[in-house]
């Protein structure tokens, strides 16, 4: 590609990406309004996986605030490249155990926390590191063996125990439904979420502060919305389709 030709297509994709933000908030305003909340009670995350930095700066820009990256390794990698300032960055992706010291303090929030083995290592460096690490609680609502996250189930057990370890502040839940053509199965597995995230917002457990609901990704996040969402979670929708 010529150095012609990549300018054009960077000021191309920079035009879709500020079209697309346009589109996806208003689908979340229009969503949240018909589910009973303001606009503002619902969260975009861009999703930045596989995304070059001179992209994710063009949607900081255009008001993104709010970033979520799958790989430890990725994100650290471009973070130097990245205008971050009133930026909040997140982890999205599974953890594992000996990546978590690199990561802890390079993010707000953890929201793939999903099993009392990787809390505790989160809560271990945290406290190393004299902070405090917001963490969501990774739900397989679907039970599929393919998917990480802890059982719909053993949430209730493993709330007090997690809250319990220092260093952490259990902020709410994340989940990812099995792909789904039918809307009613579809919003079913939202639906359940809620209830969850309505259940244990409920219990007041000391050292959890349950204000997030993270589910609803580029094709469902409106669904996700209807039945109660407070942060999506969108790549592909907001960036364009995904260059390996």
């Amino acid at each position: 590609m010529t150095e012609r030709s990549l300018t054009e297509y960077r000021e191309a994709r920079c035009r879709d990406i500020e079209e697309n933000i346009k589109e996806i908030r208003d689908n979340i305003a229009e969503a949240a309004i018909q589910s009973g909340r303001n606009p503002e009670d619902v969260r975009l995350m861009a999703v930045t996986k596989t995304v070059e930095p001179c992209f994710i700066n063009h949607a900081i820009h255009c008001g993104i605030d709010l970033i979520g990256e799958n790989r430890v390794q990725e994100f650290l990698g471009k973070k130097p490249e990245l205008d971050l300032d009133g930026v909040d960055c997140h982890l999205i992706g599974h953890l594992q155990t000996n990546k978590v010291r690199q990561i802890v303090g390079e993010v707000s929030t953890i929201q793939s926390v999903d099993s009392l083995k990787v809390a505790r290592e989160i809560s271990k460096q945290s406290v190393k590191n004299d902070l405090v690490t917001k963490i969501l609680l990774e739900v397989n609502v679907g039970e599929e063996e393919s998917k990480s996250g802890m059982p719909y189930e053993a949430v209730e057990d493993l709330l007090p125990e997690i809250a319990a370890l220092p260093g952490l502040s259990v902020e709410g839940f994340m989940a990812i439904p099995p792909i789904c053509e039918d809307e009613v199965v579809l919003r079913g597995y939202f639906s359940k979420m809620n209830q969850l995230y309505v259940d244990m917002k409920d219990k007041n457990i000391d050292n959890i502060n349950v204000n997030t609901l993270s589910m609803g990704m580029s094709a469902d996040y409106v669904q996700a919305i209807l039945e109660g969402s407070t942060l999506v979670r969108v790549g592909s929708s907001l960036f364009g389709a995904r260059v390996y």
